[in-house]
Formats: C-alpha cells, structure tokens, sequence
C-alpha cells in the first residue's frame, strides 16, 4: 500500500495510488481515510508535511482544505494546531515581505473558511487588517505613498482571495464582506495608477507614448478589481475554482470553526526627510523590488482566440455534464467565460511554475547526480501539472501566453531564462498535437511587432528562439520569413533572423543550420561567416611575409619552448619594441598568442594564464588596451562568439579594463553597428555584467563576515569571561588561600581566549580589507557608469533629429520613409478582401509578407535601437544607478540633453519623465 506522504502528495492526480481516478471526492475520502488511521502514529510529520504541500501545491489547496475540514472533526486539537501554524507561518511572511507565501496562504484560509475550520469573521478581520495597512501607507499624511507597491500587494491579496471563498462570505458574513469591498474601492479612488513606465514588452504600449486624448489602460490591480466586480455581479458563480467541500457539507457544518489569530502589518520606512524627485523615486525603486508585480499581460493573441478555445471546450464540458444527468443541453455562449477565469488561470500556471521551478529549488544532503534528476523530473512534473490544470476549458494559448510573459517580463524574469525554455519544450512533448502550434504562433505575432519590442526582451526571444530550435532539429518554416531578404539591412525583422542564425550557429554547426534552412536557401546570405580565425601572420594560402611574420613565429617557438612570461617580457623588451615600436609588439603578441590559444577555450585559457603578463606589460594603459580589443576583434572576426569570450576573459585576468570596453564599444566603427547586430551590445553587456556581479560578490562576502565577526565577538566575550571568572576565584593551596584556580585550567582558558582573540581580529581585518575593496568597486562603479552614460548622451546627440521634429519614439519612426521600400500603392488598391478574416488575401498574418516595405530610415532605427539599449541597461543596473542618481543629474542628464535620451534613462529607471 502506498504511504500516507504519497497519497497526500498525489491527491487529485490521475495516479495508481488512487487507482487511476480522476473524481475529487473519492481522492478526499481515500486520503482522509489514510490519515485519520496515520494521525495515532506519524500526526507529528503529518501536520509540517500537510502544510508544505498546501503552500507548495497551491493549485490543490481547495482538496487539501476539505482534507483539513474533514479531521476536523475527528481530532480537533491537531487542526486547531494546523491553524495557529498557519498564523505564525502568515505573520512570518509578513515581516519578511515573502510575497508568493502571504498570498498562498491567504488562499488556503479563505479554503478553511469554507471547510468550517476557521470563521468567517476571522478572515474579514484578516483583510481589513491588510486593507487598514494599504489606507495608511498612501495616505499622504500619515503614510509612505513611495511604497504604495507594498499597499497594492496587500490588496492584491484580499481581492486575489475571493474566488475561492467570496460566495460563502457573502452567504456567511455579507454585511462585514461589504464593508471591506467598499474599503477596496476606497482605497483605489485615493492610489496612484500605476504606469508602466519602463517595463512595458512594446514601445507604443508605453504610457509615455501616448498622447493626452488617449485613455489609460488600466493597471494590474484596477483590471483585477473589475473582473472581481463582475464575478460579484454574476452572484460568485464560476466554474475554474474546484469547490469539492460542497461534496461534503452536510459532515463539514458539524466540525467547530477556530478562530484565527490576530497579524500584524510590518513598519514601512518613513518617507524621506527632505522630500524630492531623487529620495521618493529611491524609495519607490526599492518598494517594487520587494514587492514586485506579479505579472503584466504580453497580449499577443487576440482575446477572442483565448477565450474562444475556453468557450468551446466549456461547450462539450456542459453537454457532457447534461447528457449524463439526462437534462436539456445547456447553451453556452461568449459570456459563460468570466473575466475572472482568466486572472485564475493565470494564478493556478505561475503557482505551478514558481513551485516546481528547478533552479529555485535546494535539495539537501543529496549528491549532485541526484540533484539533476531530481531537477529533470521536477521539471517534467511542473509540465505534466500544467496541462492539468483544474479549470473546465482549454487554456493552451493562455498558457503560452503566461509564459511568454514571464519568459520576457522586465525588469527581469522570476528564474532563469532556461527554466522556461525546457518547460516548453516538455509542454510540445506533452501536447504533441496543440502546443506546439501555438508556441509557433506565439512566434510569429512577436516577429510581427518585433520593431516595438523592447530591446531587452528582443535579445532574451533571439537566445529562446535559437535554443529551442536546437532542441527540434532546427526545424521552421524559413520560407516564411524569407522576404526580410528584399527589407534594408537595419530592419528589426532581418537583424532578428540573422541573430537567431548567429546563435544557432553557436549551439551547433554553420553546415547544420544551413542544411536547416533549405526550403529558403536565399537566407543564407544572413548567415554568420563560416571561416574560422583571421591571423594575420599565418604563413598559409601563399601570402606575403614580411618581418612581422618573423616576429610571430620566434614568439610561437618561445611560447612552444615553454619558455617563462619574464623571458618573453626581456625579448620584447630589449629585440621588438626598440626596433619596431609598441604598437607592433602589441599586434605581434596579441595575434601570436590569440592563434595558439585558439584551438579551444581551454587552450585559450591556458595562453592567458601563462602569459598573461606579458600582454598586461604591453598594454598598460586604456589607449593599449582599446588596440588590445581591436587586435581581438580583427582576429576572431568571424566569430562573434569567440570575440566576446576573449574579451571577457581578458577583463576576468584584468588585461582590460571596462572603461576600455566603454570606450572601444562605443568608437566610431563599433556605433555603426548598434542597430544592424547584436556583436558590441554583447561584449558591453558583459562588461558592465562583470563589474556589477564583482560588487554583488563582496557585499555577500562582507555580509558573511559581520555574522563570523559577530560569532567571534560573542566567543572571544565568553572566553574572556571565563578567564576572568577563574583568574578571581580563591584556591586553597597547601591550606593557604590563593588567587587563580587550578593552573592546568587557567592555562587552558588564556590560550582559549588568545585564539578567539586572533579569529576576532583575523575576522575583522578581513572586513575591513572586504569593505576597503568594495568601496574602490563602488567608486569604480560610479565613474563606469558616468563614462557610459556621457558615451552614450554624446553619441545621440550627433544623430537625434531635434526635438521639433520628434519629441516621442512614434515621432521619431515617421520622420523619415524609406521610398524604395514603400509600400506599392497601386499594388495594395487592388488587393481583394478575404471575407473570411477581413484582411487582404495577399497579406499574410503571424509573421508572414504583410509588407515588404520597412517605413523608418536607418539614421532613425540607429537611434531607436540605441535608445531601447540605453533604457535596458538603466532598468538592469537601476538599483546601482538610483546610488549615483545626484551626479548623473549633474554632469550627464543636464538641460540641454536631449529629451528623448532623458526620457530612456528615465523609464529604465521608472523615473516619471516630469520629475526632470
């Protein structure tokens, strides 16, 4: 027989442990048969066990609350246990600001009010305490509005709580159920709508760009808020939301409901004393980072799809439920899918993907082998909970849409990009025959607006995109896309096929993906270059020495020969730069060695290591190290990959410095490609990546170190003490009274005190060495990002048009067509109408030849594309920058920077553009 963990744990699934049944209430009776027999022995593991797969199997809770509701009434006092467990784990969250557990727990107690294991009163008590915190922290007077993230969150909570427990609070306690929903829309008539400044997937869904007749969408919580206004007006009624304690109401209204106990909101941080743009937006900044949105709407397929797939499947679901119970077939039309069916469906998919989530996950006292299958299996679990979800319609679009959008979320997505790209590619394999249609379809309405996504997410779809061909045999219909051929080089769809080839080309091989690409052999043309490194002294194809060939190969005999860094240094030294110059030293070193490193990384690696110092002795001032990287780039220039992996682990060797970076990244020859490939984004990003996470790596070092200082400081205080207390004890020795005990133990307590005295001082020495070193990082730091964004202010300044002529980005798009790639007029007057979709019928949708015309100069998409990357660094590094936010004002975003420059800083900042 299986255990009582297993049946626990599988409750609701298809399984063997419960014979292959699907019917929730026998799954409920089954299991609590199990652990009403197991509470005698095992209720000491059953009651953590029960708990953590409530909180970690939220899609499940409304089974396992009829669970709880059901021992209930067999053993009161392990439930009322469970209950004031469920308290302390709430209030915990609370103070520590764990979102993902103040709402699931919020959830599961809305389901033991309806199990009758708490009263209703306890959980209206619940709300109008978060509800009561959310009031004050936006009022102006008495609160903190910078944090009104934390405020919205609490609302979110109560209102992201009623579908699984609104009808019985309105049954139960309507009078206190209004007065909170009341509070609710109180509190929403006096916040502050939130923009999506910065954080939007599309350019034109930016609020920024919208003009002043146009209508606000409404934000997270406002869209929340109607669709539960609906719910409400359709008397709580849906069907997504499983209610299996109706199966059992009649045992439940005989258990006795416990009271819930009090919570407590924790203190914000007072609002600033000296009011102003900088120390609000600071505030406001760290109030989203703890309290981030959980999700922003991607909408790349039309509503109608979405909720079509659900009408239709809630049709056969109906007329099979009507059919059986032997009554007239119910109609359903487009108003039986609710609002609020959407926003459940959403919460029961990010549950599953947060909580299964492979990355995220620590397993303990387990070797790494059974780590990775663990990870393996947790995966294909977390796809397998997916495609059954407990909602009566069929949500394939919507699914694919909810992880899109958590796959491009901004700032950043919840877990690792490649999370979601195997759980995708274990949703086609689960779903042979639907899901990966729409993941092409998802594809192909991103490529259609790909000239509106935001740069950021334009790169994370490229990295996806590629992976997940590598894993289907590089198979797509190319030809579909094949007219980006006849687009000019800078248009967003051309550059995003050739940057899916340049990382395919990556995971496999140049034969391979062109053999991939048959069916529309003309793409080959976007093709990265096949040739592998440029060495410009190679002796090979007849070419014409000269005596820096002879140079290179004594180099190569002298590195062949094993012989030392310092030896080579003498020759360079004393035999090359005297008589051919620095700058020649520097070619023939940088080549030679770049050649014999590159038979591998490895190899790679090893040449730097051993010789390093040879190139640092060389390069040893920015002007050198900007030749350095040029020499890099000319040699592996047919290789983006390897050109940013050298230059990256040159700087990791500190032979390049990142304003070195900064500075050739952003050189004349390197701008002119910001806007036709992803080659010097690429190498900046890793650059500014590998600055950051240096900072990040010394503040957990320092914060480790003032928990062993602490601990030091406490022992090397008891060893004192100790020594203290013996040293003053009276002792008879011989009968005479002497000072100090037992001399052995005296001795031993000095040394023990000597030691925690040196570990202290050690401890302390190396923090201060820690925190001397972080703030030259810090102030390195500073001075990068001033460097980058003066770069950057200068460089866009030469090419923006003025603001006359276009102060937003949908200005700056219409300035200038491009005429030979206009649309053909004459062509398009004569097309006739499908009467079937209502488009032309020589368009083509989701990717296809709609228009072979790219309306935006190449001057103006190099100026959106330098925008959008601009916009992406800021929201990346925000938290460093709102540091240095004072002198970025000052020296870089002055008045006579140009607006649309101040306007990208600040949205990636999320900065209101009329605080500047």
């Amino acid at each position: 027989m299986s255990s009582w963990r297993t049946i626990l744990l599988r409750i609701g699934d298809k399984c063997p442990e419960y014979n292959g049944n699907s019917d929730f209430k026998e799954h409920i009776e089954i299991c609590y048969g199990v652990l009403r027999r197991e509470l005698e022995y095992s209720g000491d593991d059953i009651f953590p066990f029960l708990l953590q797969c409530a909180e970690q199997m939220p899609h499940k809770i409304p089974l396992y609350g009829t669970v709880v509701g059901l021992l209930n009434l067999e053993n009161e006092e392990f439930v009322k246990n469970i209950v004031e467990n469920c308290q302390t784990n709430l209030q915990d969250a609370l103070d520590s600001g764990n979102c993902n557990r103040i709402r699931i727990l919020m959830r599961f107690l809305a389901v033991l009010m309806c199990s009758k294991v708490i009263q209703p009163g306890s959980l209206v008590v619940v709300f109008e305490t978060l509800l009561s915190s959310a009031a004050t922290t936006v009022d102006e007077e008495k609160g903190n509005p910078s944090w009104q993230a934390c405020a919205d969150f609490y609302i979110t909570c109560i209102l992201s709580c009623l579908p699984w427990g609104g009808a019985e609070l309105v049954e139960q306690v309507p009078e206190e159920i209004e007065r909170v929903m009341v509070g609710v829309e109180a509190y929403l008539s006096i916040r502050r709508h939130i923009s999506d400044i910065g954080l939007s997937f599309f350019e034109d869904d930016d609020d920024t760009e919208r003009s002043p007749d146009e209508k606000l969408m409404p934000d997270f919580l406002e869209d929340l808020w109607g669709r539960i206004q609906v719910l409400s007006s359709n008397g709580w009624k849906l069907e997504s939301v499983p209610r299996p304690h109706l199966s059992f109401e009649a045992q439940l209204v005989a258990g006795r409901s416990h009271d819930f106990g009090p919570l407590s909101c924790p203190e914000l941080p007072d609002p600033p004393s000296t009011l102003s743009s900088i120390t609000c937006g600071k505030q406001r900044h760290d109030a989203e980072l703890k309290y981030p949105q959980r999700i922003r709407r991607l909408n790349i397929f039309p509503a109608n799809k979405i909720e079509y797939e659900a009408i239709q499947e809630l049709y056969w679901y109906f007329k099979s439920v009507s059919e059986s119970l032997a009554i007239l077939p119910l109609r359903v039309g487009a108003n039986d899918l609710q609002p609020i069916d959407r926003f459940i469906a959403e919460e029961y998919l990010l549950d599953v993907l947060f909580f299964f989530n492979g990355w995220g996950r620590i397993i303990q006292s387990e070797q790494l082998l059974h780590y990775l299958n663990k990870y393996d299996a947790s995966r294909k679990e977390c796809a397998s909970y997916m495609v059954g979800l407990p909602v009566p319609f069929r949500y394939e679009y919507l699914m694919a849409e909810t992880i899109f959008s958590q796959l491009l979320l901004l700032p950043q997505p919840p877990f690792k990009p490649m999370y979601y790209t195997l759980v995708i590619i274990d949703l086609c394999k689960a779903l042979p025959g639907a899901f990966p249609a729409v993941v092409a379809g998802a594809v192909r309405a991103l490529f259609e607006k790909i000239a509106d996504l935001d740069m950021e997410c334009r790169t994370r779809l490229i990295l996806w995109f590629s992976h997940h061909l590598s894993n289907f045999q590089f198979i797509w219909p190319w030809e579909e896309w094949a007219y980006v051929l006849d687009l000019p080089k800078w248009a967003p769809q051309r550059v995003f096929v050739q940057e899916v080839f340049e990382r395919e080309v990556r995971l496999s091989y140049w034969d391979k993906v062109k053999q991939s690409i048959e069916n529309a052999p003309a793409l080959e043309e976007l093709l990265p270059p096949k040739g592998g490194p440029s060495f410009k002294y190679s002796t090979e194809d007849g070419k014409e020495r000269n005596e820096q060939h002879g140079l290179s190969l004594e180099l190569s005999s002298m590195v062949k020969g094993k012989q030392v860094a310092r030896e080579v240094i003498s020759w360079v030294e004393e035999s090359v730069i005297p008589v051919h110059g620095s700058e020649v030293a520097l070619r023939v070193v940088a080549q030679t060695l770049l050649d014999i490193g590159s038979k591998s990384f490895t190899h790679l690696i090893t040449v730097l290591e051993r010789y390093g110092q040879v190139i640092a002795k060389i390069c040893n001032d920015q002007d050198k190290q900007i030749m350095l990287i040029d020499e890099v780039s000319s040699y592996w220039k047919n290789s983006a990959q390897m050109t940013a992996l050298t230059i990256d682990r040159m700087m990791g060797y500190r032979l390049i410095s990142n304003f070195a970076i900064v500075k050739w990244v952003l050189s004349a020859e390197n701008i002119e490609q910001f806007h036709t490939s992803d080659r010097p984004w690429e190498i900046l990003r890793n650059a500014v990546s590998k600055t950051y996470n240096r900072i990040s790596d010394l503040r957990k070092e320092i914060s480790s170190l003032k928990k062993n200082l602490a601990s030091a400081e406490v022992v090397a205080a008891k060893t004192k003490a100790d020594l203290e207390a013996a040293e003053s004890k009276l002792t008879l020795v011989d009968g005479e009274p002497v000072l100090g005990e037992n001399p052995v133990r005296l001795k031993r307590l000095k040394s023990s005190a000597e030691r925690a005295k040196e570990e202290e001082a050690s401890v302390r020495e190396s923090l201060e060495a820690k925190e001397a070193l972080l703030a030259r990082a810090l102030n390195e730091n500073e001075a990068l990002f001033l460097a980058l964004y003066k770069n950057f202010s200068n460089v866009l300044m030469e090419r923006l048009p003025d603001t006359s002529q276009a102060g937003t980005l949908r200005g700056l798009k219409t300035i200038q067509a491009v005429d030979e790639m206009a649309v053909d007029l004459e062509e398009s007057s004569t097309m006739d109408v499908d009467n079937e979709n209502g488009r032309p019928q020589k368009s083509q949708t989701n990717g296809g030849k709609e228009n072979i015309g790219y309306n935006v100069g190449e001057k103006e998409q190099w100026c959106l594309s330098t925008l959008g990357y601009v916009k992406a660094f800021s929201r990346q590094y925000a938290s460093e920058i709102w540091l240095y936010i004072e002198k970025l004002d000052a020296e870089v975003l002055t008045e006579d920077v140009h607006p649309l420059f101040r306007k990208a800083v600040y949205a990636g900042l999320r900065r209101p553009i009329n605080e500047g």
